[in-house]
């Protein structure tokens, strides 16, 4: 480690930088693409305007940030890895390092259940639900087939959640970009917005995948079938993304502490969210965090709307994988279409221009 971190519950340097990502206020715009694959990310980042030139961060824990403009729109992409946990540490470090609402799309790839939906497909789910081992579960027993029987939920070895919806104009504006951006390679691909996830806690055992350990997942996919009426695709993060943005709260803005948006007026016909901040707005010197921010992670929030899109690389019904071809397409078309969803999207009170990297690179 090289930095000195301080405050256990929230660590931060003493310039003021989360501990996974290694980003500090002012340095994550309010519209942001995550992506597992850095390499993802900086091939999208190619979208982004050329002049300011974005910021980039690379953490020393691989967490990969790229801050610039699309079309005069600040905009972050980032890449995050893979899973839960890496989710969790990108919602949570984002969210405190952000004023005002936050608009987060995930682009990333998946594994498809239905037959009508090949390899190639793009699907952007209205919903999703967890899929989690049962650690409580014996798995050195002989396997069964409880997870169709048995009504106990105690009982099976996987435990399947409550489904949980993401934003639902962000999903049909995706939905929306996604038909006008098309280009040759991409006019036959299927699309579909109307489809249930099923987010995983691993790519093996959880998604029903034989390997030499005793899972016991032999009817998982079936019994998630069953229970899950709509459930189209398998990954192992948009869950969690849907979670957070679902319970974390929008407080109202006492008008004396009002901020001006400073980004794109609100295209979109929806109800904004609202941010709070306690004590004076921040300095223009951001050398440190500055104090209202570092004492406490909760004092500035805002709403967070958060959508999908998944690209099918792997069909779990006819086991055909997508080309590399059709992936580089998929992606390119994708990104395109997060990035349109994302500069349209409305924000209020916006994060401030004053010593962000989109505002200083312009200097």
């Amino acid at each position: 480690m090289k930095d000195t971190f301080t405050d256990a519950n929230f660590p931060r340097t003493a310039e003021g930088r989360v501990y996974h990502l290694g980003v500090r206020y002012g340095e994550v715009a309010n519209r942001i693409l995550t992506v597992g694959d850095p390499s993802r990310a900086k091939r999208v980042a190619q979208f982004l305007d050329a002049k300011p030139e974005p910021f980039t961060l690379l953490s020393d824990r691989g967490f990969l940030t790229i801050t610039g403009t699309y079309q005069g729109i600040p905009v972050s992409i980032i890449a995050i890895g893979m899973g839960i946990a890496n989710m969790d540490f990108f919602v949570r470090e984002c969210r405190e390092s952000v004023v005002g609402d936050m608009a987060i799309i995930r682009l990333g790839s998946c594994g498809g259940l239905l037959e009508d939906l090949p390899v190639g497909s793009l699907t952007v789910p209205r919903t999703a639900v967890a899929i989690t081992r049962n650690y409580d579960y014996d798995f050195t027993a002989p396997e069964d087939d409880r997870m169709l029987s048995s009504s106990s939920v105690e009982d099976h070895p996987y435990r399947i959640s409550r489904p949980v919806d993401g934003n639902r104009q962000l999903r049909e504006s995706l939905v929306e970009f996604l038909d006008t951006t098309r280009d040759a390679q991409t006019k036959t691909a299927i699309v579909r917005g109307d489809v249930v996830n099923a987010a995983c806690d691993g790519f093996y055992g959880s998604q029903g995948r034989k390997t030499s350990f005793p899972d016991h997942n032999e009817h998982l996919l079936e019994a998630l079938m069953q229970r899950v009426p709509g459930v189209a695709t398998l990954e192992m993060e948009s869950h969690h993304l849907y979670h957070l943005a679902s319970i974390y709260p929008s407080l109202p803005t006492p008008a004396s502490k009002r901020m001006s948006a400073v980004s794109t007026p609100a295209i979109l016909d929806r109800e904004a969210g609202a941010y709070f901040i306690l004590g004076t707005q921040p300095p223009a010197a951001l050398s440190t965090l500055p104090t209202e921010l570092s004492e406490s992670p909760s004092r500035v929030t805002g709403g967070i709307y958060a959508s999908s899109v998944h690209i099918i690389f792997a069909q779990r019904t006819s086991r055909d994988v997508i080309t590399p071809e059709d992936a580089e397409s998929r992606e390119r078309w994708a990104g395109k279409a997060c990035l349109e969803t994302l500069k349209v999207f409305g924000i209020k009170n916006s994060h401030p221009d004053e010593s962000s990297v989109w505002a200083l690179a312009q200097g």
